[in-house]
């Protein structure tokens, strides 16, 4: 249990910390006795909660959903990879003893939810982490399902991962995750060639520089149909086997909103084809343009093809765009990849003017 600020609901981060004690130490009214986890630390007394404008209405509860998780992660590397808001609480979750690789996150404020999201699809070791917006009675159902599973599965039994997705709400949108990184639409309609799916209602994601995650969205006729299409979970696409995940129009819409779904080739480019630009990630926040020079020592390079990005606050993103004086100088560059600069081993990617000047305009 993290505490770095305050937040008004009914009482302040503080008060949310006590309730969250109350729940796992001493059990809810949904448990006839306490599952007696020594989880949470001690609190001290919330300070008088700050003032907010929201025309009557109260505040909304500032928690996010973290996917994709290191799965020894830490609630400390969750809080570091927050770093600069106030994590209140950092809830990992787990399904029959086993951490899925997602979290909750409360935060001192609503604002930072804002702040949290600029957070998403960056690393933690070498794995992305997804950011979501969540909402108070998603992370209190987290709480009670930690408590069943802390009980050793009684009243009721633990259920295992394919039990989950049987139980799942469904809404008509399934996520498919492991994809071969060439799938096409017409692949994922061929897949599931036993329902009616018209191009528009599948959605490929991307990473920021426009190369497919392996990942996608389809939209359903209805609900039953996602649900009846379940059934094709873990079957194979070329030597791929697939996982599908009940999933909802919230997601699917952060996903549009943020960029991240690839709906054609642009221009028939390749999204591995070489330029003369890449991206660096991974970057020490520290880093200046001297610095990201002296690693690219072996190629002349000036000051204003270095370009690195910020947060709208005026913080680092730890990347960076590098313009090289050729395609070629670009190619052999990528040797340097996942060398070091200071303590951070640095990722370097492919990139094109186009997404430089999208992250610069952006203030990134």
């Amino acid at each position: 249990m993290y505490y770095r600020g305050n937040y008004m609901d009914s009482g302040d981060a503080r008060e949310m910390g006590f309730k969250r004690q109350r729940i796992m130490d001493q059990g809810s009214s949904y448990y006839a006795t306490p599952p007696g986890s020594s989880y949470m630390y001690n609190l001290p007394p919330p300070p008088p909660p700050p003032s907010y404008s929201y025309h009557g209405q109260p505040p909304p509860f500032p928690v996010v959903r973290l996917r994709g998780l290191p799965f020894d992660c830490s609630e400390t590397e969750i809080a570091d990879f927050l770093h600069g808001l106030d994590v209140v609480d950092v809830l990992l979750v787990h399904k029959g003893g086993r951490f899925t690789g997602e979290a909750y996150c409360v935060l001192g404020y609503p604002l930072q939810v804002d702040f949290a999201l600029q957070r998403n699809r960056q690393n933690i070791g070498r794995r992305y982490v997804e950011v979501f917006r969540s909402k108070k009675e998603e992370y209190y159902k987290a709480i009670a399902n930690e408590v069943y599973d802390s009980r050793g599965g009684s009243v009721p039994r633990a259920r295992s991962s394919d039990e989950s997705k049987d139980l799942a709400e469904h809404t008509g949108v399934l996520w498919l995750r492991g994809l071969p990184f060439s799938a096409s639409k017409e692949d994922i309609i061929d897949f599931f060639k036993d329902f009616e799916l018209p191009e528009e209602s599948i959605h490929i994601t991307a990473t920021f520089e426009g190369r497919p995650t392996g990942e996608a969205f389809v939209e359903f006729a209805s609900a039953d149909d996602s649900r009846a299409a379940m059934a094709k979970d873990r079957m194979t696409i070329g030597n791929r086997y697939i996982e599908l995940f009940a999933s909802s129009s919230e997601e699917l819409e952060e996903a549009v909103s943020r960029g991240r779904v690839l709906e054609k080739p642009v221009d028939g480019r390749d999204p591995n084809e070489v330029t003369s630009i890449l991206r660096m990630r991974g970057l020490p926040f520290s880093a200046g343009k001297d610095d990201i020079m002296d690693f690219f020592k072996d190629f002349a390079l000036t000051e204003d093809a270095i370009h690195v990005t910020f947060l709208s606050d005026g913080r680092p993103t730890g990347e960076a765009f590098v313009e090289f004086a050729s395609t070629d100088d670009a190619k052999a560059a990528l040797a340097k990849d996942r060398m070091t600069l200071g303590s951070r081993y640095v990722e370097l990617f492919p990139s094109s003017i186009e997404d430089m000047n999208h992250a610069v305009s952006r203030g990134r």
